[in-house]
């Protein structure tokens, strides 16, 4: 046992009777979470999640068909509220803002390799490269995408842009580094994708 189990085991003895599914899934995501961002996807199997969860393997396995979707879905409510789109008014800030705290995450936390391992699991593991697009991929291109479109409305971005070309130009470069990583993620860099998109590549 770990020193991370210990501590998570130590928890108030639960009421009797059925709980409510959110509060089951609530208590796994919190497991999921704690084992992912501490020591990775490698040490964490369904046997150890109903341990200390408290939750059944069947109720485990019911609910996710792979140890890849169990760690996407609980990677995902982990890292959630840290990458929440802020809207400040000021699009450039606020893009700004959510891609240094999504290079912060990735690059100075244990949460960049737990996703690069996901992505990776994802070419051979279906229901994980389908848990990924529906839950992860596609819910983060949504919020940026719906933050672009309040900016176009307010007229901060033309009318003729595509905001979801504005999304991967912008994601994609990270995520390139991330994955190829010949060239850091920094705040610079950061900086940088965001100046050539707003002020553009050619001379005045």
């Amino acid at each position: 046992m770990t020193q991370q189990d210990v501590g998570t085991e130590e928890r108030p003895a639960r009421r009797r009777g059925r709980r409510p599914a959110d509060e089951v899934r609530a208590d796994v995501f919190r497991v999921v979470g704690e084992v992912l961002l501490t020591e990775g996807i490698a040490d964490l199997t369904f046997e150890r999640v109903a341990r200390l969860s408290g939750v059944s393997k069947t109720t485990l396995y019911k609910w996710w068909p792979s140890k890849g979707a169990l760690a996407l879905d609980g990677y995902f409510h982990a890292v959630e509220e840290t990458l929440a789109f802020e809207d400040t008014g000021d699009i450039r800030a606020d893009l700004t803002r959510q891609l240094r705290s999504f290079a912060h995450l990735m690059t100075r936390t244990p949460a960049g390799r737990v996703l690069t391992e996901l992505i990776g699991q994802s070419q051979t593991d279906e229901d994980l490269a389908t848990a990924f697009r529906s839950l992860y991929s596609s819910g983060r291109r949504r919020l940026a995408g719906e933050r672009l479109l309040r900016a176009r409305e307010q007229g901060q971005i033309r009318d003729d842009v595509d905001v979801q070309v504005l999304v991967d130009q912008l994601w994609g470069a990270v995520y390139h580094r991330l994955l190829i990583p010949d060239e850091p993620v920094t705040d610079d860099f950061v900086a940088a994708l965001v100046t050539n998109l707003f002020d553009g590549i050619t001379p005045p």
